[in-house]
C-alpha cells in the first residue's frame, strides 16, 4: 500500500513538473491597458530592461525595481541601460528591502499602498512568474489588479527543476502553515 502511494505521488510530481515546464508565464498583450505601477523583480536577464522600456512608452505612472542591491544607484542603471535620466529621476524607485520572492511581494505591497495604486504590471522571467504571481496574489489586497508580464527566456532543465521545487515547497508551506 505504501509503495503504491509513493509511486502515485512520484507520478503526480512528475506530471506536475511537466505541466509546469510547458505552461510558463507569457508576455502581456500589446493592447494591455496602462496601469498605475510596474513592479520588476530583480534576478533575471531582461526584467529591468523590459520594465524601463514600458515606462518609456508611458504604460504606467511609476516603476518599482524590487530586490535591488542597496549599493545600486539610479545613475548606475541609467548608464547601464542607456535610459533617460529624467525617467529615473521622476518615476523609478529602487526597492532594496526584499531578498526573495515573498519579500518582493511584501515590499511591493507597502509601496503600492503608500501610493494608493490599484493596478500593477508584474514583470519577471517566464519561469519565475507562477511563483511570483502566487506570492503577489497572497500579499496584495483583492482590489489591486495584477497583470502578469513575463520576460521570455530559454531556461535550462535545472532552472525549471529548481523553480518547480521552490513553487511546490512554497505552496506546501503555506498549506501546512509553516
Amino acid at each position: 500500500m505504501i509503495a503504491r502511494l509513493l509511486a502515485f505521488l512520484a507520478v503526480l510530481y512528475g506530471l506536475g513538473f511537466a505541466l509546469f515546464a510547458v505552461t510558463l508565464g507569457t508576455p502581456a498583450d500589446a493592447e494591455t491597458p496602462k496601469v498605475d505601477a510596474i513592479v520588476a523583480i530583480t534576478g533575471g536577464k531582461g526584467r529591468i530592461e523590459h520594465a524601463v522600456e514600458l515606462m518609456a512608452e508611458g504604460r504606467a505612472k511609476r516603476l518599482l525595481i524590487a530586490g535591488a542591491d542597496p549599493s545600486v544607484r539610479k545613475a548606475d542603471l541609467v548608464r547601464r541601460l542607456h535610459a533617460p535620466r529624467q525617467l529615473f529621476e521622476c518615476c523609478v524607485d529602487l526597492g532594496s528591502e526584499s531578498v526573495d520572492t515573498r519579500s518582493n511581494a511584501e515590499e511591493a505591497k507597502r509601496w503600492l499602498e503608500r501610493r494608493r495604486y490599484k493596478s500593477v504590471r508584474l514583470v519577471t522571467s517566464d519561469w519565475h512568474m507562477r511563483r511570483a504571481r502566487y506570492e503577489f496574489n497572497r500579499h496584495l489586497d483583492d482590489d489591486i489588479e495584477i497583470i502578469p508580464d513575463a520576460v521570455r527566456t530559454e531556461p535550462n532543465f535545472m532552472t525549471l527543476f529548481a523553480e518547480y521545487n521552490k513553487y511546490v515547497l512554497r505552496r506546501l508551506s503555506v498549506w501546512l502553515d509553516i
